[in-house]
C-alpha cells in the first residue's frame, strides 16, 4: 500500500507567546503543496516487538539514525495501544527537501499513521489520528488534515479556510542551508500580531505583500543573507507574494499561471515549479 504525502508551505507565521510547556503559541495557515514523498508499507512476515518495522529509503539522502525517522516512530507509537500489529516493512522515497521549513518529515509521519490505520484496519477516526501525530510534532496532525487551515496552539487547532491557490504557480527555492530551529526560536520575541493572518488572507493576494509576516525571517536572513536574496529575486521576476515557510530555510513565491520567468539561483539550490 502506498500514499504520497505532500509538503506544506506557511501563509504567514506569527510566535504569539512562550508557553509555560516549554512550546510556543502560535498562529499561521497551512498550505498543502504538491511536491511529494513516497511512502509504502508492506508485511515483512517477522515477528515480535524489537523487530517490528524494518526501515528503507531512497531518494534523497537522510540524515540520522533510522530508529529517529517519524515513520518508524510512528509505527513503534501504534504498537504501544495496539500489540496486535504485524511486522511491516516501510519504504520512504524522499523528495522533499529536510530542514527545509516545508513539513516533509511531519507529513512522512502523519501519512505513515494514516497508511498504518487503514493497513491494519484499525479504525481510527480523524481526531484519533491527530492526538496520534501531535505526538510525532506539532506540524504533523495537520497532515491528517491536509486542507488549508488556520492553526494556532502549536499548530494542531486548527480551523478550516476557505483558500484556492490553485489559479498561480508556485516557485519553491531550497538554498540548501540547514536553519536551527532552536537558534531561530532565540531571535524572536513573542508578541501578539496587530493583524491576524486569518484576517489577511481573506484579501486579494496582491495585498499580502508587507502585511503577511513571518517572524523567524528577519532573524534567519541575518544569519543566512542568502534567503533574503532569493526573495528579492522571487519579486523581481514577478512573484506576486513571497515569503520563507516555517522557520527556514525555503523560500516560495506566487506567480501568475501564465507569467515566464527566468531565475538564476545559485547551483546548490534546488528548485521547484508546482
Amino acid at each position: 500500500m502506498v500514499l504520497f504525502p505532500n509538503c506544506k508551505i506557511n501563509l504567514g507565521l506569527n510566535i504569539i507567546r512562550k508557553r509555560e510547556d516549554g512550546y510556543h503559541d502560535l498562529e499561521t495557515v497551512f498550505y498543502p503543496v504538491g511536491l511529494r514523498d513516497a511512502v509504502e508499507i508492506i508485511k515483512s512476515g517477522q515477528s515480535g516487538f524489537e523487530n517490528g518495522v524494518v526501515y528503507s529509503s531512497s531518494g534523497l539522502r537522510i540524515a540520522g539514525d533510522d530508529t529517529d525517522n517519524l515513520c518508524v516512530k510512528a509505527y513503534n507509537m501504534l504498537t504501544k495501544d495496539f500489540p496486535q500489529l504485524p511486522s511491516v516493512q516501510i519504504h520512504l522515497h524522499k523528495a522533499i527537501p529536510m530542514g527545509a521549513g516545508l513539513g516533509g518529515g511531519s507529513a512522512d509521519g502523519a501519512f505513515t499513521l494514516k497508511l498504518l490505520n487503514e493497513f491494519c484496519a484499525l479504525n481510527l477516526s480523524d481526531e484519533q489520528l491527530i492526538a496520534y501525530a501531535l505526538q510525532l510534532g506539532s506540524d504533523c496532525p495537520f497532515f491528517i488534515h491536509n486542507k488549508p487551515c488556520f492553526a494556532t496552539g502549536r499548530g494542531e487547532v486548527m480551523q478550516e479556510v476557505t483558500l484556492d491557490l490553485s489559479m498561480y504557480t508556485f516557485i519553491i527555492v531550497n538554498p540548501g542551508i540547514h536553519v536551527s530551529t532552536a537558534n531561530a526560536f532565540s531571535q524572536i520575541k513573542p508578541d501578539k500580531p496587530r493583524q491576524s493572518i486569518l484576517d489577511i488572507i481573506h484579501q486579494p493576494i496582491h495585498f499580502w505583500k508587507g502585511q503577511l509576516l513571518n517572524d523567524f525571517e528577519t532573524g534567519v536572513s541575518k544569519t543566512h543573507p542568502e534567503i533574503a536574496c532569493i526573495k528579492e529575486q522571487l519579486y523581481a521576476n514577478g512573484a506576486i507574494y513571497a515569503s520563507m515557510t516555517g522557520s527556514g530555510s525555503s523560500v516560495y513565491g506566487l506567480f501568475e499561471k501564465d507569467m515566464e520567468t527566468n531565475f538564476s539561483f545559485e547551483p546548490s539550490c534546488l528548485v521547484y515549479k508546482i
